[in-house]
């Protein structure tokens, strides 16, 4: 990823192609979901940094049926903003709640989200 992010930034639609692997949040898909509302793209993401960062902080010291729904309910919150990659390790941990790398990867995740949201709400 060399400096894809910056490059998609200076181009209308930046976002429509490849991007869950060029940013951790498709742009484009969050503006369909609030119908271009800046405000309300802000308030989306924010809310969903605090579901996330609070998932993570719960989801290593829950049990299996704990970190299941804990991992559901981030799913569908990533998919609702473009944060697909978040919610397809969300949807790993689902059928896979023990596996300590994807629960690792999926900390990991949210910690690009929360570093992308802050960086673009500057």
């Amino acid at each position: 990823m060399r400096g894809e992010s910056g490059i998609a930034f200076s181009m209308p639609g930046g976002d429509v192609s490849g991007t869950a692997r060029s940013r951790p949040v498709d742009l484009a898909h969050l503006a369909r979901q609030t119908m271009d509302d800046r405000a309300l793209e802000q308030e989306v993401l924010a809310l969903f940094v605090q579901q996330a960062l609070s998932v993570r902080d719960k989801i290593l010291g829950a049990d299996e049926r704990e970190r299941v729904l804990l991992a559901h309910g981030l799913k569908g919150s990533a998919r609702g903003i473009g944060a697909f990659a978040v919610a397809e390790c969300a949807a790993a941990i689902e059928t896979q709640p023990d596996d300590t790398r994807t629960l690792k990867k999926l900390g990991s995740l949210i910690e690009e989200v929360r570093d992308f949201v802050a960086a673009i709400s500057r």
